[in-house]
């Protein structure tokens, strides 16, 4: 891959960045990626905060459980427990 390396950012701009990649859960440098894959026109194949629920629903046959969260987080004890 790649490098590239962006210098003399204007102050005000390097501030939006890590505002914006905050907001988004994300590094400085996923974020900028991230706003150049999709200027550029290629979308890469990322599961967003937003897709969450449909994956879950889609895990479950379309019906999610009302706590998926703890359901989840007991399924991976149990499996724990199983493991060597």
């Amino acid at each position: 891959m790649a490098i590239l390396n962006l210098r003399n950012f204007p102050d005000s701009i390097h501030k939006k960045l890590r505002v914006m990649a905050a907001m988004h859960g994300r590094s400085m440098e996923a974020e900028a990626k991230a706003i150049i894959i999709e200027a550029c026109g290629e979308v890469k194949n990322q599961n967003s905060i937003e897709q969450i629920p449909d994956l879950i629903a889609e895990l479950y046959d379309g019906t999610p459980p009302n706590n998926g969260v703890e359901e989840l987080i007991a399924e991976r004890r149990k499996e724990s427990k199983r493991e060597p």
